[in-house]
């Protein structure tokens, strides 16, 4: 009753609302245009995902922030989640403290890679998620400008008193002499100024530059000094080549995009200066109310714009998102914004492949635990299918049918529980009675030994084995407790009980794919107990053909001369020391006449 009062209480205003359990523990921190609509929501509808279900139980208060703006609502949340990290709001992964460029407040500024932000009016630029990437744009700044690395105190006072002398770099051309006052405060400054834009992402300016004095010192006869200066504005090009071009159009324009799965989601990040791709970054998320890409997106879009310390004021993305006024949103549709927003999509998709074949190896659980959830969700199934059992039929050329039943637990092939069925009640070639028979004999057995039974069967076939599967539970009273399905193998398509249209699966999905595995390798394991049969029968069939000879003198045979063929090459002498006299001028005198044929 409680909570409804404070429900009914709540402003039509944006904002930020908070959930606590009983004991005053936050539980959910989230944003809302419209406070008092936002949370009316959780109460007033049934919700399917399991963990919205518990959180909704466990809410005991709501609090409630007013704001002024949508993006102030974005902020608070984003800032209030990373204060209190409740145990339903989903977080960005980001243990690990990012190098960032400082170009330090004093006098000859000095530039250096830090990890520590000290709020002393120092600027800095990134943070660069490479650290390879900011060694080699500091090696470039060092290799075209002559700054200083020591860590003196150069006031005018100092440097006026001769207080430093210089050193090593100085006369190895590394440094200008600052220190001794060999080198202009302006001058210096100029060089930071265009370091400035340089670590930016903007290399027009200090090209253009650099061939100005390129060209000076040339008319000047210094064609050493001309050379050396050409030599750096090689470096800067080369550099800039290394960088990815998209269009010199495109400039200070941040690209976010979202790939997921059943459990995590992973967000790309490009930031974009002067036509190039200057940073790439890709979190992953953790999903934890069955939240949609576009919340997962928005929520990442204002951190990622915070962490990264972006002055960007437009993005593109993949699709429409609410991230307030601040921030204009471009959802292209062609052209080279489209293509930079489809790279982003491959490099979010070549992180999540990444992140899954190293969790296969280190965290198989986490695998298996995604799979079985991916299947959960694309079969429409209500428990996870970690039993599986898929049957097939062979009866080539309509001889000796049989069928084949193979086991998949936890998505990988049990073969101990793997079983082949030799069709007894069935005569000739009907596949939809033999399918009938061996689900029956199947899981009557199951039934009867009190054994495990599967969460989902697999139909190599259409309606028509599907429908004469479900006979047989039907039958047995297992209609309802285990879920099936057929697989066609000309189109791939997945048939369900009483729908006639079927489902199509994404061609590249885990979950066809397993699907199809399961398939092949019951038409493996099949067609191999097919073909034993047969060949056990053609061997039965010619010694059994020769009249007055039983299934022992069979048996004897074979034990000796180890096969059929052996048997008729032998001579009659040597048939006859194995089965006796009598008996051994019948099966010689038998393959004699077979010859003369």
């Amino acid at each position: 009753m409680e909570l409804e009062i404070q429900i009914k209480s709540l402003p039509n205003q944006p904002g930020v609302y908070q959930y606590y359990d009983k004991n005053g523990t936050i539980l959910y921190i989230g944003k809302a245009k419209n406070l008092k609509k936002r949370v009316a929501s959780y109460f007033n509808k049934n919700h399917d995902y399991g963990k919205t279900k518990v959180l909704v139980k466990k809410i005991a208060d709501i609090e409630h922030i007013v704001v002024n703006t949508e993006t102030d609502a974005l902020l608070l949340e984003n800032n209030l989640i990373k204060k209190y990290q409740p145990r339903y709001n989903v977080m960005l992964k980001d243990d690990k403290t990012y190098p960032w460029i400082c170009i330090k407040k004093e006098r000859f500024p000095r530039i250096f890679l830090t990890r520590n932000i000290i709020k002393d009016g120092s600027e800095y630029y990134g943070p660069y998620t490479s650290v390879r990437t900011a060694k080699a744009l500091l090696d470039l700044i060092k290799e075209l400008y002559q700054l200083r690395s020591c860590n003196y105190d150069l006031s005018e006072r100092n440097v006026e008193t001769k207080k430093y002398k210089v050193c090593l770099d100085f006369h190895i051309g590394n440094c200008k002499g600052a220190c001794e006052g060999l080198q202009a405060e302006e001058d210096y400054d100029r060089d930071i100024s265009a370091i400035r834009n340089i670590v930016k992402g903007n290399f027009k300016e200090a090209i253009v530059s650099f061939e100005d004095l390129m060209m000076y010192y040339a008319g000047e006869m210094e064609f050493e000094e001309a050379q050396k200066i050409k030599e750096k504005i090689d470096l800067l090009a080369n550099y800039q080549a290394k960088s990815t071009v998209v269009n010199p159009s495109i400039t200070n324009v941040d690209v976010f995009s979202i790939v997921s799965d059943e459990s995590y989601s992973y967000v790309n990040f490009f930031k974009i200066s002067n036509g190039a791709i200057i940073q790439s970054h890709t979190s992953e998320i953790k999903k934890k109310l069955n939240e949609t890409d576009k919340e997962l997106l928005e929520l990442a879009i204002v951190e990622l714009h915070q962490r990264f310390n972006s002055q960007s004021k437009e993005i593109y993305v993949p699709f429409d998102v609410d991230v307030g006024e601040n921030l204009k949103v471009t959802v292209p549709k062609l052209g080279d914004k489209l293509r930079i927003v489809e790279l982003s999509i491959r490099n979010a998709k070549y992180f999540r492949q990444d992140k899954l074949k190293q969790i296969k190896i280190i965290d198989p659980d986490r695998h298996v635990n995604r799979i079985m959830e991916q299947m959960k969700k694309d079969l429409r199934l209500s428990k996870e299918p970690r039993h599986i059992e898929c049957f097939d039929n062979s009866n080539i050329q309509g001889t000796n049918p049989v069928a084949a039943c193979v086991v998949f637990k936890d998505g990988k092939p049990s073969k101990k529980d793997y079983r082949n069925f030799n069709i007894k009640t069935v005569e000739g070639p009907d596949d939809f009675a033999s399918m009938e028979e061996v689900v029956f004999r199947r899981y009557k057995r199951l039934k009867d030994e009190g054994q495990a039974l599967p969460q989902l069967i697999v139909i190599d076939g259409g309606k028509g084995q599907l429908s004469s599967a479900l006979k047989s539970l039907d039958v047995l009273g297992l209609r309802n407790k285990i879920a099936i399905i057929g697989i066609a193998k000309r189109l791939e398509e997945i048939y369900y009980p009483e729908d006639p249209v079927p489902m199509y699966l994404d061609k590249k999905s885990e979950t066809l794919k397993i699907i199809q595995q399961l398939r092949n390798e019951a038409h493996r394991f099949g067609i191999t107990h097919h073909r034993n049969k047969r060949s056990k029968s053609a061997i039965t069939n010619e010694l059994e053909h020769i009249s007055g000879i039983g299934k022992q003198t069979i048996v004897s045979l074979l034990s000796h001369f180890k096969s059929v063929k052996r048997v008729g090459l032998a001579s009659l002498e040597e048939i006859e020391s194995v089965v006796g006299k009598d008996k051994g001028k019948k099966v010689f005198n038998h393959y004699q006449k077979k010859s003369k044929k």
